[in-house]
């Protein structure tokens, strides 16, 4: 999708004037659907359409050995795969630097241990952890990738179940551990302050949420907060503007706000939402 210059103007003046292309003002979302516990052997899994934008999330999780250095922490892995059906730009490797780009700002906003307890996936310190894996698939892009992937990803996570862990045998260097086999003997993961990322992009002098394709190409510079609880646990700049600090502050309060907001709609839909149903929120 490219858009002249005619429509870039007109795209910029709509932002001006508070009301965009579809009707919405500037901190407004698209309408959102939310599913959990779709993939049948995944051990928690979510799907998210927020308007155009689909992505699908798959978590599992296996025994490991804890990194040396973090003896007392359990891991936690993000990959990231671009659909060529998503959008054309995907096709062949088109895709590979953008998943990079966000399974790293994941792993940067889930790093603090006030947004994610690793201590939570330590079996026994040192020898035994769960690695929890979440694997990420872009099935269509509609724009806002970012805050689409977040809350698809939490969603996951906290559809997740862990099972309980009854006794630890050692003999030597030989450690056996008793996992439970029965299917509601598990523990649930603690999301409650897993981050959710915000987008905000700057169209002429105004500052915007949840850009479209066509907003996207009209933005001349913008960040992606992750904010955990009432913090921010990361910040990354994306594309190629630039902001004046003083258009950064404000971006940063309004990505603030309406993470809050948005975290706030997620955790009344997850409380509502039963398995294999499908939920909209933020219509």
């Amino acid at each position: 999708m490219s858009l002249c210059e005619a429509e870039k103007t007109f795209v910029l003046h709509g932002v001006e004037e508070n009301f965009r292309l579809d009707g919405r003002e500037r901190e407004d979302y698209r309408p959102m659907e939310l599913e959990t516990d779709i993939v049948l052997h995944a051990f928690g899994s979510a799907r998210l359409r927020l308007a155009n934008t689909d992505v699908l999330v798959a978590v599992k999780i296996e025994i490991d050995v804890p990194f040396p250095e973090r003896s007392k922490e359990g891991k936690l892995e993000f990959f990231v795969d671009c659909s060529a059906n998503a959008t054309p730009d995907f096709e062949g490797r088109g895709g590979e630097d953008l998943a990079v780009e966000i399974a790293n700002t994941l792993s940067s906003a889930y790093r603090s241990k006030h947004a994610f307890d690793l201590t939570k996936l330590c079996i026994l310190k040192g020898k035994k952890c769960w690695k929890v894996y979440v694997d990420i698939l872009l099935l269509e892009c509609g724009g806002n990738l970012f805050d689409a992937v977040s809350l698809a990803v939490k969603a996951a996570l906290w559809n997740t179940q862990v099972p309980k862990v009854h006794g630890v045998n050692i003999d030597g260097n030989n450690i056996e551990l008793n996992v439970s086999e029965e299917l509601y003997d598990c523990d649930r993961l603690d999301v409650k302050n897993a981050p959710v990322m915000v987008t905000v992009c700057k169209i002429g002098e105004k500052c915007i949420v949840d850009p479209s394709v066509a907003e996207e190409q009209c933005s001349v510079g913008s960040i992606v907060v992750a904010v955990s609880g009432d913090k921010f646990s990361t910040v990354l700049q994306t594309g190629t503007g630039s902001l004046h600090p003083a258009t950064l502050m404000e971006s940063l309060k309004l990505g603030h706000r309406v993470a809050q907001r948005l975290d706030e709609a997620l955790w009344a839909t997850l409380r509502q939402i039963k398995p294999g149903q499908d939920v909209g929120f933020l219509k």
